[in-house]
């Protein structure tokens, strides 16, 4: 045996026996061959298990899982048979109790990694989850492909792969969504509408995305073509409004040649309505094809509410809403504060902001477009100072420049929502040099998934 783990080499189909010691952030097993790391998709901690080797990396080996000598107590049977072939189902296999135990330990995890000033002193509350936690996607993103056969198959890419499982059933999705989904692919093979062949880059409709308003049913479809031209759309149509009554917006997104892009950035109205409307915390919000909301109304609801529980608004504040996608965070609490501002560099998004704020009779918001970091200094060298910041960024986080003005104009309330622990902890870092953290909530929005979200509250130093 060799201590440099560097030195460990082995061949893809080779097959070994290992323990998993634990989860990695993306919900895979992990375990050591002669030291050298090992990750294993599908297998659970305290498992002893039989694996092949996929790929042999200098630091690490991937592996895919072949039997289970010795199972875990939390291991149960995956509500989907493609839980482990395809991305986001990772922990259908882990019962919800210890999914929830994870997600509040990878932010653990990650605080270790990086150390922010304070971490060990952290408090990290019990996840809170959902009371059944299948059924909450509230949009499908499927990819439209050919088999062998030259049947359409509509689905998810294999993992670390672009073949298409065909997804004919999806226990997490709402159901709504799978009804629609099935229903398109059938028309798209009896209207014969050539699909995206990715070899050949050749085919129209590459993506279908079927979006539900759980609060309303009513349901968006939006067609990612190769081009502008989509062959037998009329008659296509025609069939949605006599088959799918609950559609009642058709769009078109064109986004050309081989991308890892799904959109681009031409959309194209073609029938019904251009958005839907979705409700949430008791407001109405206008969804057009390209806008942000959280796949799961249920749980973004509760993730809002602790967020604004860690605000502990008095009704004075001048709140800044930064990475504000349609307004959801900013409106829900706009009757709490005297004044809120928003910003997302996504014009569509902040016109839908806008406009939902007219539609829900709220007078005391403005959103506008562009980088927080740019806009924050502008909006107070005119004379507007915040008090009060919630930030809700994408998963790289926050932009250095944005962690210098926060840590310049400190507002006295200050709530970050992460849904990545690791550029979280990488941020507070920065963060902890002026603020304290009182403590961090995980959040469920996304279960049966290694994703994790979380609010943290602070306090000025």
């Amino acid at each position: 045996m060799t201590n440099n783990k560097s030195e460990v080499h082995v061949t893809p189909g080779e097959q070994f026996t290992i323990q998993i010691k634990r989860l990695g952030i993306n919900g895979e097993g992990i375990g050591h061959y002669e030291r050298k790391l090992v990750f294993v998709p599908g297998a659970l901690p305290n498992e002893k298990v039989l694996v092949e080797v996929v790929e042999d990396l200098k630091n690490f080996i991937r592996a895919a899982l072949v039997n289970v000598a010795v199972k875990s107590k939390d291991r149960v049977e995956p509500v989907d048979d493609y839980a482990n072939k395809v991305g986001g189902f990772e922990l259908e296999n882990l019962a919800y109790p210890a999914q929830l135990a994870f997600k509040r330990d990878i932010i653990r995890d990650s605080l270790e990694k990086y150390q922010p000033t304070g971490y060990r002193k952290f408090k990290l509350l019990p996840t809170i989850g959902m009371d059944d936690p299948t059924g909450y996607r509230n949009k499908a993103t499927f990819q439209i492909r050919e088999d062998r056969n030259g049947n359409v198959i509509a689905g998810l890419y294999k993992t670390r792969s672009h073949d298409v499982v065909d997804l004919k059933t999806s226990a997490l999705q709402y159901p709504l969504t799978m009804k629609v989904m099935r229903a398109i692919v059938t028309m798209i093979q009896d209207l014969k509408i050539p699909v995206y062949n990715e070899e050949k880059n050749a085919g129209i409709i590459k993506t279908v995305v079927v979006r539900a308003a759980v609060a309303t049913n009513e349901v968006q479809v939006t067609f990612i073509t190769q081009s502008k031209k989509l062959l037998k759309k009329h008659q296509l149509v025609e069939r949605i409004h006599a088959e799918l009554p609950e559609v009642v917006s058709i769009m078109q997104n064109v986004n050309p040649g081989k991308t890892s892009m799904i959109w681009g950035d031409d959309t194209i109205h073609i029938d019904g309505k251009k958005t839907i409307t979705e409700i949430l915390n008791g407001l109405k919000f206008e969804l057009s094809a390209r806008a942000f909301l959280q796949v799961n109304p249920t749980m973004t609801s509760v993730l809002y509410k602790e967020a604004f529980k860690a605000l502990e608004l008095k009704g004075n504040e001048k709140l800044v809403d930064a990475y504000s996608g349609v307004g959801t965070i900013g409106l829900s609490v706009a009757n709490q504060v005297r004044e809120v501002r928003g910003m997302d560099t996504i014009k569509e998004a902040v016109d839908d902001a806008n406009a939902n704020s007219v539609r829900n009779g709220i007078m005391n918001t403005l959103y506008e477009v562009g980088e927080a970091e740019e806009l924050l200094p502008e909006w107070i060298d005119a004379g507007w100072k915040p008090n009060a910041l919630i930030v809700d960024p994408p998963r790289t986080g926050l932009a250095d420049s944005l962690i210098e003005t926060i840590l310049t104009i400190m507002p006295k309330k200050f709530v970050y929502i992460s849904c990545n622990p690791s550029t979280l902890a990488r941020d507070l870092v920065k963060l902890t040099q002026k603020y304290q953290v009182e403590y961090i909530q995980s959040v469920d929005l996304i279960p049966q998934t290694a994703r994790c979200e979380c609010v943290v509250k602070f306090r000025r130093k």
